[in-house]
């Protein structure tokens, strides 16, 4: 016997659904209600098959009036399979805000994906990436994902996907990558082997590794920080060009490859580099007139680019809403409270700074006699000794004892390159790591003058002498006594393992100080961090502060254990600052202020004019503008060789020279300030000009209520988890911002071992109670309420399973949370009405660029009648949806009960037609919401199919009768 696609068999003493890869002599099932990782292969030739129609309801199966919506509400955040038009989004563990569904419907409407995704630090770029990224491999467009990214980043992406999204990635880097060969078949490449790679550009780039990996590279590519991947000009480094050379052939149009570029600054104030960045997306669009219209609406279908602004309130009731329910606003920290803080050297100090400052101005002076190599070589030496200097007297120390980078060059150019690196702090640097090791400063055998100088440097270490160290340890103390946990940002090794080792027994005894640096590979940062949140656990008197180097300045998300940012050393570049403190302020940040303190001396001769020219005019530009942008390199680079000029040449005696040095720096902070408005104008009318407009929010608004419908929202999740948890025993306790905790020791031992493995282990076991959030971005340990969550999954999957397994009775005579039937007398209705909650199974056909997909689908809808099932007058949909809100008013008698119901089951075969009728028009819609989304991509559209499977499945059957004056036992 053969059996269609979405039609019903009995196996193994169970109910399951037939999947189109079955043939003949093979079925491949699905368990009814159950998702794709319980798929089985059964063989009719040896094991019994029969086809199978769901069972009704019994009438003995009575519920209370909360009943039928806990069994909805467990059935809709079961469905892993859902018949939308979006493939991914019912097996996903996150649930997307309705902004970052827009770049999925942009993508969604290209044949090949190819994306620029530039939204602002914080938003939630990575999310976006990856919906596109589980949509594509859902539905068959592409097969692997490829994902470019740092190495330090590369754990961070591979929990994302695996958490997120459910895609497992193999890591492909420098550390990983012989493991990974030695399992490698003869000639076989590790791309080939691997379905989901993460893999560090820098690794890849080389030309060793790169011909491989566009040999064998995947279908689907997302290409993480691309700004930093792009050529602007002749003076581009080494390592960007080597990494532009690989995406431009990644992103070869004949690959026919899906390309998303993830970057928070596209621009980067380079015009040639933002056109490279483009023509990667598209070719036309590095050539194009983008100030014409046609240019403009090419890259408005390859461009998203929103500031916070845009999406705090994305949807209103004035974008198309169907019902205010929908209408959604994000909640980012309001605004950063910046306070900048000063101290004044000691004495003891001071001297140890000017006899480094006159040495480092006599270097300076007599290797500009000697040649260009020389001088420049001085010139970065002399750096070097100053931000050291001003870091930690232990930077300080180490920076004297080791020899300069810079020294072993051959040429002024080689000096440059070797020696700019670990001195700047350039937004665009290759790569962070190994960036925040102390430089050296001894540039030719200085005997004991240096030796001298470091060991009077080691001598200050944890004295009253550093007064810079005092004055962070009061500033740390008053942000914990406000409940902040802050993040010490340090701009070498030695000075954040100096802080950290000072700080401990200084700020209380239940303070956790921790310190990351690049010491540490990019895996046992982020296992500090957490080991840094679980040891202050959740004790609200407890406190935590790290302390950290810039290796954790970019792309690391700290917004659940961290609330605040010092900077205890001043980057020379602002863009630096903007992303130490975007770490913290971001979604999912619970402190509605995120607060910044500026450590700086004000008589050290560089850190008050850093700040006055660079941080403070970078601040004043975002708050104007509500984004950040970047500082011009070159007139950046002036101003702050002319701060160190200025303070070299102001200890020799030419006092001439000082003052045409300082009128110098005030020269160049005019001509930054000139250039860096223009980029700001140019900025702003960039995004005016290049604002998303290819996604209006109505049409997010309609497919948002359309998967909101047949998933569920987030009031109608707390409801049922909370609901459900209370009637399984479990103690619920609501807190302030609208979660709860719920202790489930109590509760019944099969949803204990469902809840264990997502909540931590034992934890259930040991009683710890479980926290609820009501954001969606929560950390480890908690569980968020939306219908992703695992731990709500598993909730879900539970009173599912006790529901509709008559077999499942873990403690006789206790009620079920939810049951198949109830009979409620209730003064909402004046007449009987009954309501049904019914299951249809759908057959789909979605082609796409890599062929046809056949797929079973789910949806569960509510329909409600009154009368009875043979003279039935049909409510609308959203009368029937009021039902579920419906209390009881009145007891009513068991048997009455037992016996009204059995009257309506028999009667049910009457409805056959109206629900077949009504998955008929669901059929319509379905086909409609498929059409619409991918209405740009008429390719894909042709050949789409849907089949409703008949009979549709009736799960629930729920009875309300109004409240007479009669004995509760009389007439129906």
């Amino acid at each position: 016997m053969t059996y269609t696609a979405g039609s019903l068999v009995s196996a193994r003493g169970r109910e399951w659904v037939v999947l189109p890869e079955s043939a003949a002599d093979m079925l491949v099932l699905r368990p009814l209600g159950g998702a794709d990782d319980d798929i089985a292969a059964v063989f009719p030739a040896f094991e019994e098959v029969r086809s199978a129609e769901f069972a009704p309801p019994s009438p003995a199966d009575l519920g209370d009036s909360l009943a039928a919506g806990l069994l909805r509400t467990a059935l809709r955040i079961g469905f892993r399979s859902g018949a939308g038009p979006f493939r991914s989004l019912a097996g996903i563990a996150v649930e997307p805000r309705a902004y970052q569904l827009v770049p999925l419907m942009m993508a969604l409407r290209q044949r090949t994906v190819r994306m620029l995704i530039s939204d602002d630090v914080g938003i939630g770029k990575t999310v976006e990436a990856g919906l596109i990224a589980a949509e594509l491999l859902a539905q068959g467009s592409a097969r692997k994902l490829a994902v470019l990214c740092s190495p330090a980043l590369a754990e961070q992406w591979q929990e994302e996907l695996r958490t997120k999204f459910g895609i497992d990635a193999e890591l492909v880097l420098a550390s990983t990558v012989s493991r990974l060969e030695r399992g490698l078949d003869l000639g076989q490449s590790l791309f080939d082997r691997h379905r989901n790679v993460i893999v560090s550009t820098d690794f890849i780039k080389s030309p060793r590794h790169r011909d491989d990996f566009v040999k064998h590279c995947p279908d689907l590519v997302i290409v993480d920080e691309a700004h930093t991947c792009v050529a602007a000009d002749d003076n581009t480094s080494t390592q960007n060009q080597l990494r532009y050379e690989l995406l431009q052939r990644v992103a070869d149009p004949r690959a026919d490859r899906h390309l998303l570029l993830v970057t928070a600054t596209p621009h980067s104030g380079k015009e040639s580099a933002f056109r490279n960045l483009l023509g990667l997306v598209r070719p036309e669009l590095a050539e194009v007139e983008l100030d014409s219209e046609a240019g403009r609406r090419l890259l408005a279908q390859h461009f998203v680019q929103r500031k916070r602004a845009d999406v705090r309130q994305f949807l209103t009731v004035n974008d198309g809403l169907a019902d205010d329910s929908l209408a959604e606003s994000t909640a980012f920290p309001s605004d950063r409270y910046f306070k900048d803080e000063t101290y004044k050297l000691s004495p003891t100090y001071r001297a140890l700074l000017d006899d480094a400052i006159a040495y480092a101005g006599e270097r300076v002076s007599a290797a500009g006699d000697r040649g260009k190599r020389e001088a420049r070589i001085a010139w970065w030496s002399a750096i070097a000794l100053l931000r050291s200097m001003v870091s930690s007297p232990r930077a300080a120390a180490q920076t004297l004892r080791t020899r300069s980078a810079a020294a072993a060059a051959a040429t002024a150019e080689e000096a440059d390159r070797l020696g700019a690196p670990l001195t700047s702090d350039a937004y665009d640097s290759d790569i962070m790591e190994g960036l925040d090791v102390a430089p050296g400063a001894e540039i030719e055998d200085a005997g004991a003058r240096l030796a001298e100088l470091a060991d009077r440097a080691q001598a200050l270490e944890g004295t009253a002498a550093d007064r810079k160290l005092a004055a962070l340890v009061e500033h740390l103390k008053d942000l914990l006594k406000t409940g902040y946990n802050p993040i010490v940002f340090c701009r070498y090794i030695p000075t954040a393992e100096y802080v950290a080792e000072h700080l401990e027994g200084k700020l209380g005894k239940k303070t956790v100080i921790r310190a990351v640096t690049g010491t540490l590979s990019p895996q046992q940062r982020l296992q500090r961090i957490e080991e840094l949140a679980e040891e202050a656990g959740d004790d609200e008197s407890a406190h935590r502060v790290l302390v950290a180097t810039d290796c954790l300045s970019e792309g690391v998300n700290l917004q659940h254990h961290f609330d605040a940012v010092v900077h205890y050393d001043l980057a020379w570049n602002p863009t630096r600052h903007d992303q130490r403190e975007g770490r913290v302020d971001r979604y999912g940040q619970k402190k509605d202020i995120v607060k910044v303190i500026t450590l700086y001396g004000s008589d050290n001769g560089i850190d008050g004019k850093v700040l006055e020219v660079l941080i403070r005019k970078h601040r004043q530009i975002r708050k104007d503008l509500g984004i950040s942008v970047s500082v011009p390199d070159v007139a950046s680079t002036g101003v702050t060789d002319a701060i160190v000029e200025w303070l070299l040449l102001r200890r020799q005696n030419r006092e001439q020279e000082a003052l045409f040095s300082f009128d110098e720096i005030s020269d160049r902070a005019a001509k930054l300030e000139t250039e860096w408005n223009s980029a700001a104008e140019r900025e702003t009318t960039s995004r005016s000009r290049f604002a998303q407009r290819s996604i209006r929010p109505e049409e997010v608004a309609r497919e948002v209520a359309s998967i909101r419908d047949t998933l569920g929202r987030s009031g109608e999740v707390r409801a049922f988890v909370r609901r459900a948890l209370v009637s399984l025993d479990g103690i619920v306790r609501d807190e302030p911002d609208g979660g709860f905790t719920a202790d489930v020791s109590g509760a019944p031992a099969g949803l204990r071992d469902a809840l264990a493995p997502v909540v931590g282990g034992d934890a259930v076991d040991l009683g710890r109670p479980v926290p609820f959030r009501s954001t969606p971005a929560v950390t480890r340990g908690e569980a968020a309420l939306v219908r992703t969550d695992p731990v709500v999954g598993a909730l879900a999957s539970y009173v599912l399973g006790v529901a509709l397994d008559a077999q499942i009775d873990e403690q006789p005579g206790r009620d079920r949370p939810a049951s198949r039937c109830g009979v409620i007398r209730t003064r909402a209705v004046t007449t009987r009405t009954t309501l049904l909650l019914v299951r249809y199974r759908f057959h789909l056909t979605l082609p796409s660029r890599s062929g046809t997909r056949q797929l079973v689908a789910e949806d569960a809808r509510l329909l409600a009648f009154q009368g009875s099932p043979v003279s039935a007058v049909w409510l609308a949909d959203e009368e029937a949806l009021k039902l579920l809100e419906v209390t009881a008013d009145d007891n009513t008698d068991r048997v009455f009960g037992e016996r009204t119901m059995a009257r309506v089951l028999d009667g049910l075969p009457a409805t056959a037609m109206h629900l077949e009728e009504y998955g008929e028009r669901l059929h319509a819609e379905l086909l409609d919401s498929h059409r619409r989304v991918r209405s740009a991509a008429g390719e894909i559209v042709r050949g789409l199919n849907i089949v409703t499977q008949k009979p549709a499945d009736i799960l629930g059957t729920y009875v309300y009768l109004p409240v007479s004056d009669s004995a509760a036992g009389g007439n129906a």
